[in-house]
């Protein structure tokens, strides 16, 4: 006899609810880091746009900036915390393997109970949490998730390193994610080039660091090859994005990448052909390059300075380590 299986009902659309921001509580500004690299604040500002960077004590760790942001996020939302069927968070700097952040978060914030688990993107991350949401709540498995991108990248800089450590800093974004009527989010394009696997890298790994073949694992790229892959791919992936959701690049009112470096970020505004009118996120100016942060941070920065307004139709895309990609149009709540 066939059996025919419940499903939850699905629901027509999803929508971010609100955003929380925690950013590191020093700020570190490029002469602090310009010796060991034999560099100049010049030269930083020039190849990246950045003047200062914050980074978080030692005594404050990923956890926390995730507290802060996600407790910021679900206060502005308005929604009932027993609603908040699902957390999921994208780091790469918390320094347990397992259980995930998403888990203690879940305790933290008191609701032990829900769908909770971590994902590694790098920079496309909170990207790609933001695509797992939709699709969560769409299906009918969650009413309310939380979406979490953090990082304490100032654990895993090289100070002599001149190819990525400059860049680096510590911070939390978060945004609530509820159903809507209609989609307010678009669909996620996402992917990945394996066969750039390791343009963004680890120098080593925990097993080799404890058996003694390797100093402690920090971040390296090479950053020619990342510049020219992020540019050109992305801006293809961003049309494709577009055209799936759509609009085209006259609706755009606000447009958020990944903040990894002034340059790619304002050649991709020219490739796209941006309008003047469109507000470009540039967090990294004063945040510096937060990986799975650095699209919240950019787009709570914009909400918070009157730059972007409820009912903007905001594009966001992060790239990264993997190579990973990923990719949303959205509204503004």
């Amino acid at each position: 006899m066939a059996i025919t299986l419940t499903h939850q009902p699905t629901v027509a659309g999803s929508q971010v609810l609100a955003y929380g921001a925690a950013r590191g509580d020093v700020s570190v500004p490029n002469d602090d880091l310009i010796g060991p690299i034999d560099s100049s604040d010049e030269w930083i500002r020039q190849r990246t746009g950045i003047i200062t960077r914050t980074r978080a004590s030692q005594d404050v760790g990923v956890k926390d900036l995730s507290l802060t942001a996600a407790k910021e996020a679900i206060e502005r939302s308005g929604i009932d915390l027993e609603t908040l069927d699902a957390i999921i968070v994208s780091t790469i700097s918390f320094p347990y393997p397992t259980p995930s952040l998403a888990t203690l978060l879940a305790g933290e914030l008191g609701r032990p109970d829900v769908i909770a688990y971590d994902i590694s993107a790098a920079c496309a991350g909170f990207a790609y949490g933001i695509g797992q949401a939709d699709s969560l709540i769409r299906s009918g498995a969650a009413r309310n998730v939380l979406v979490i991108g953090a990082e304490k990248l100032s654990d895993f800089v090289s100070p002599t390193d001149r190819s990525i450590s400059f860049l680096l800093g510590d911070g939390a974004g978060a945004a609530v994610v509820g159903p809507s009527d209609v989609p307010k989010i678009g669909p996620t394009v996402w992917g990945s080039d394996g066969e750039n696997w390791d343009t963004i890298r680890m120098t080593g790994s925990s097993i080799d660091f404890r058996d003694g073949k390797a100093e402690w694992p920090t971040l390296e790229q090479d950053g020619r090859t990342v510049f020219r892959w992020a540019v050109w791919h992305t801006a293809k992936k961003i049309r494709e994005m577009l055209e799936r959701s759509g609009i085209g690049i006259e609706d755009i009112d606000v447009f958020v990448p990944h903040q990894a470096n002034m340059r790619i970020i304002d050649e991709l505004a020219k490739q796209l052909k941006l309008p003047e009118d469109v507000v470009v996120g540039r967090d990294i100016a004063e945040t510096g390059n937060t990986s799975a942060a650095s699209i919240p941070l950019a787009t709570h920065r914009l909400i918070e300075e009157g730059s972007a307004k409820s009912g903007d139709v905001l594009v966001q895309f992060g790239f990264g380590a993997g190579l990973a990609y990923a990719g949303q149009v959205l509204v503004l709540p």
